[in-house]
This record gives C-alpha cells, sequence and structure tokens, in this order.
C-alpha cells in the first residue's frame, strides 16, 4: 500500500516511548484547501497537503514564528560553518599557487615585483580551475574523494591549458612550471584540503558543523540509519528525530531518537525542530509520493535524501541514470573497468617493484638476524588462497619457530579473535627477533615478490590459510574476487583489534569499491599505521 493511500484511523491511545508529548491526531479523510483529495496516512498533527501553497507556520507550543523564519534559522545555522570551510578553502588554495608561482618565477630569472604581480594571477587562475570543477561546492566541501577528485581534475585543466597554450600561440612555458610547478600545486591544495578537513571532522566531534536531520520511514528502514549516522559524525548528520511510516504507533517505539509524527507530518516537524535534512530510507514512500515530499520540503527549505537501502557501495560506482521517465540506479562493477584494472597492475608492479629494490638490503639484515637468532630459515613460504581461492605460495620473514605450525592446533582455544582467523596477542610461538618485527610488519616485506609476481596486490583483502577459505561460506567468498593484498582497508581500520566481522565487513567494503585513488589513501594510512604499531602483535 503506497503512503498516500487512505487507510482507517484507531482510535486507540498513541504510545510513543521514545516522543516528546505529540500534537493532537486529526481524523482522516480532512480535505486539503485547494480541494484535492489528500490520500496519505493519518497524520500527527494538522493536515495539510504536501502540495498546499499554504505556509506550514511553527506549532503553537514552541512559540509563533513564520515558516521563512524558521528556513532564515536553519540556513544560517548550515551557512555559519560552510563559509568558514569556503574561505578557509579559497585563501589557502590561492596562496598555495600564489606563492609556488611566485618561487619559480624569481628561480627562472624574473623580477621580484614581476614575480609578485604573476604569482597573484596565477593563484587566481588556480582558483577559477577549482571553480570550474567544483571545488568551492557547498556539497562537495568537507566530503573527501569528491573534493580531492575537483582538484586532481583542475590539476590536469591546468596542464592542458599550459600546453595548449604554448602550442597555439608558439609560447615560451618552462617544463618546470608545467610538470613540477602545475602537480605540486595539486598535491599542496590537497593537503591543505586535508589538513581542513581534519578540522572539520574535529569540530563535528565537539558537535559543532553539524545538519539538523529527520529521518522518515519505517522502524525497521529507520533504525540502522539512524545508528550508523550516529556512529560516523564526521559525516555532519545530527539526527534530532523520526516520521515513522504507520499512525497510529502500536506499542513501543524502539529507536535511539524520538519519533517526532507520522510521514504526512514531515514537512511540519521540518518547521517546528529547524531541520536541514531529510533522509528517506526503506521503500515507503516511493514515485509520487516522493515527488510531492520534495515539493513540500522545497517550501520549507529543508534538502531531501534518498537512502536506496544498498550498503557500503557508493562513489564512482553508484549513478543515476534517466530513462524513459524513470531515474534509474546503476551499480559499476570495479572488476569490469578494464582501465581501472590496467592502472591497478601497472601500479601494483611499478610501485611493488621499486619498494621490493629498496627494501632488498632491510629485508637481506632482517634474514640474517633471524637466521642468527633461532634454528631454521630466515624465510617462511605457505600456500595461501588467492583470487577465487586459487592457492599461491606466499613469502614472509620468518618470525616464529621452525614447529609453528604443528603446535597450532593445540594453540587455537586460546586465540584473541572469533571467526575463522586465529591470532594471539602473546603467542608463545613467536621469537624475540620476531615480535620486533611483527610490530612494524616488517616481516611481510617479502611479498612484494609476490605482488611482482601478480600473486597478489599491494592493496587488498589479505589472503586465508586454504583450510580457512575451505570454511567460507556465502559472502566471505566475496572477498576473493579481487588479488589479495599486503595491506587492505581493515588493516588501517584497527588490524587486530577487529572482530571478524568488522575484518569481513571491511574486506566487502573494499572489494565493492575499490580504485585507485582509495589503493593511494590505504597505502598512506597503512604507513602511518605501521609507525604507530597500532593492532600489531
Amino acid at each position: 500500500m503506497s503512503v498516500e493511500e487512505s487507510v482507517s484511523v484507531d482510535e486507540r491511545s498513541i504510545r510513543l516511548e521514545t516522543a516528546a508529548t505529540p500534537w493532537p491526531a486529526s481524523s482522516a479523510g480532512v480535505q486539503p484547501a485547494d480541494g484535492a483529495v489528500d490520500r496519505r496516512r493519518p497524520t500527527v498533527g494538522a493536515r495539510i497537503s504536501w502540495t498546499n501553497a499554504q505556509p506550514y507556520v511553527r506549532a503553537p507550543a514552541s512559540g509563533p514564528s513564520s515558516r521563512w523564519k524558521s528556513m532564515d534559522r536553519s540556513q544560517r545555522r548550515a551557512a555559519a560553518w560552510q563559509r568558514a570551510y569556503a574561505i578557509r578553502a579559497v585563501v589557502g588554495d590561492w596562496a598555495t599557487w600564489a606563492v609556488l608561482a611566485t618561487v619559480v618565477l624569481v628561480a627562472s630569472g624574473a623580477g621580484v615585483q614581476t614575480a609578485v604581480i604573476g604569482g597573484a594571477v596565477s593563484g587566481t587562475v588556480w582558483m577559477l580551475a577549482l571553480l570550474l570543477n567544483r571545488g568551492y561546492d557547498i556539497r562537495r566541501l568537507g566530503t573527501g574523494p569528491e573534493e580531492f577528485q575537483s582538484v586532481m581534475r583542475a590539476t590536469w585543466l591546468v596542464v592542458a591549458v599550459l600546453a595548449i597554450a604554448s602550442y597555439a600561440v608558439e609560447l615560451a612555458i618552462p617544463r618546470r612550471i608545467v610538470f613540477v610547478a602545475v602537480p605540486l600545486a595539486g598535491l599542496l591544495t590537497a593537503l591543505h584540503r586535508y589538513v581542513l578537513r581534519r578540522w572539520l571532522h574535529h569540530d563535528r566531534d565537539n558537535g559543532g558543523s553539524m545538519l539538523k536531520t529527520l529521518v522518515v520511514g519505517d522502524v525497521a528502514a529507520v533504525s540502522p540509519v539512524v545508528r550508523d549516522l550516529g556512529h560516523a559524525t564526521f559525516h555532519g548528520y545530527a539526527v534530532v528525530g523520526a516520521c515513522l511510516d504507520l499512525y497510529p504507533f502500536g506499542g513501543s517505539v524502539n529507536l535511539s531518537v524520538p519519533a517526532l509524527g507520522a510521514v504526512g507530518d514531515v514537512p511540519q516537524v521540518v518547521v517546528d525542530h529547524d531541520v536541514d535534512v531529510v533522509i528517506v530510507a526503506g521503500s515507503q514512500l516511493t514515485g509520487q509520493s516522493l515527488r510531492r515530499l520534495s515539493w513540500a520540503l522545497d517550501r520549507v527549505g529543508a534538502d531531501l535524501v534518498v537512502s536506496p537501502g544498498l550498503v557500503e557501495v557508493a562513489g564512482p560506482h553508484v549513478s543515476v541514470r534517466p530513462t524513459a521517465g524513470l531515474s534509474l540506479l546503476h551499480l559499476e562493477q570495479p572488476s569490469r573497468h578494464l582501465g581501472r584494472e590496467l592502472g591497478k597492475t601497472v601500479l601494483d608492479r611499478l610501485v611493488g617493484g621499486l619498494l621490493l629494490l629498496v627494501a632488498a638490503v632491510p629485508v637481506a639484515v632482517m634474514a640474517a638476524a633471524v637466521a642468527f637468532t633461532t634454528h631454521g630459515p630466515a624465510f617462511f613460504r605457505q600456500e595461501r588462497a588467492g583470487v577465487d581461492g586459487r592457492p599461491f605460495t606466499l613469502w614472509k620473514l620468518r618470525t616464529m619457530v621452525v614447529d609453528a605450525e604443528q603446535r597450532r592446533a593445540e594453540l587455537l582455544g586460546h586465540t584473541d579473535r572469533d571467526g575463522l582467523m586465529f591470532k594471539m596477542r602473546s603467542d608463545p610461538r613467536v621469537t624475540p627477533v620476531g615480535r620486533v618485527l611483527r610490530r612494524f610488519s616488517l616481516d611481510e616485506l617479502p611479498q612484494l615478490w609476490n605482488v611482482v609476481r601478480g600473486d597478489m596486490s599491494l592493496v587488498g583483502p589479505r589472503p586465508p590459510l586454504m583450510s580457512e577459505f575451505e570454511q567460507y561460506h556465502d559472502a566471505v567468498n566475496r572477498r576473493l574476487r579481487v588479488r589479495p593484498g599486503v595491506t587492505g582497508l581493515w588493516q588501517v581500520s584497527g588490524r587486530a583489534d577487529l572482530s571478524w566481522q568488522q575484518s569481513i565487513d571491511l574486506d566487502l567494503r573494499y572489494v565493492d569499491n575499490w580504485s585507485i585513488a582509495l589503493d593511494l589513501q590505504i597505502l598512506w594510512r597503512t604507513a602511518r599505521a605501521v609507525l604507530g604499531g597500532s593492532g600489531a602483535y
């Protein structure tokens, strides 16, 4: 039954254990002022059609205030942090390129005054390039991947314009500007935006720079959205309450936020609670009902966000395609993107090969330390499950006693991990040298040889033992759809401190969303995690 279909109203008392005292329930069947048939389900408050031109006014208990004043308050609150972030972004972006261009021009022999003027002009051009690539779009500021993509596109745009100008008008542009200054400016701008995001996340951890959010739908769909947004405050959504599908509400409403009304009350609740964003969860609002709600929210000044119920898939892998008057959600499988696959392979072989050359001498020194301090070979090799479970031989520096595999069975009951993964914080099989190597993950360096061979990738889910793989079932098999990695998403999100299910969830998130940009981000976070040694034992 659609949300706008009429249903009878049970006159029994209404219990809203998680809500404040609700408005008096209105009777069903009340016609809107314009004479059109209002087919929505019963509401808690006064019934006003979502398409009615009558303005929503603040509930009497909250004091007289027009919807326009409510919209002004909401927009001023949202604009406060957005303006501060945008000003910091603009000033930092301009200064980054202006200073860099000035230094390059002075190094090229230009006078100081000429270099300063050229730097100021270059900074302005850099800002325009970012503007053209939505680098100052208020909806992208502080979002991370989208913001960095804007910086990357602006960098390529400036390089392309300089190359075309040099060819078209025979302008002598120093190569150091095209191949050094511009990429460096892009890198420094991305670093500047990263620092800005950290500032914003810190502010949100303390309750600032948040968007007041209302979640709409049935309890089963609303509950996980409320929970997940509450655990990820850095996204900036502060859930103030929910509007639930069915009214009257029978029994208890088990939510961590108040139930502020029924679905039909959404615009009025937005006004009364100064809501900035309305998130629709579940399948109760679709088609024309969703469209009518967007019209109502336009009147009260709130943004509409629809949660399709698709978990852990986002970014460039999801797109909306208009077809036959419909908005179709298209999911792109990363493994089917030839260019992305090729880029990952090149990154693995090139960076993996360079890292292997750099690590060759340190690995040789550590192998000698292992050989001189313990009995047995310096390297340890083991059969692991690769792509789709195909076996390969994994190489590591040996960190345990020689008979570690034989002693594993007697220690299974002492694991510190749940699920299939065996791990002990104080494993008696680990040697003194091995403990140091594990502390900083240095025992994993020989796996760079597996990367160069193509058995593994720099980034991906960790390869399981064949005995563990044989116990995989259902969705867990999905984690082996890509090449296993030396590092991965769960390694930089807690390493051995995570539960089995948390590790699997992070691996599945990576498999569904991997990209070159994500791989580079994980490699950067891996360096920080290794130096910090968090979760390693």
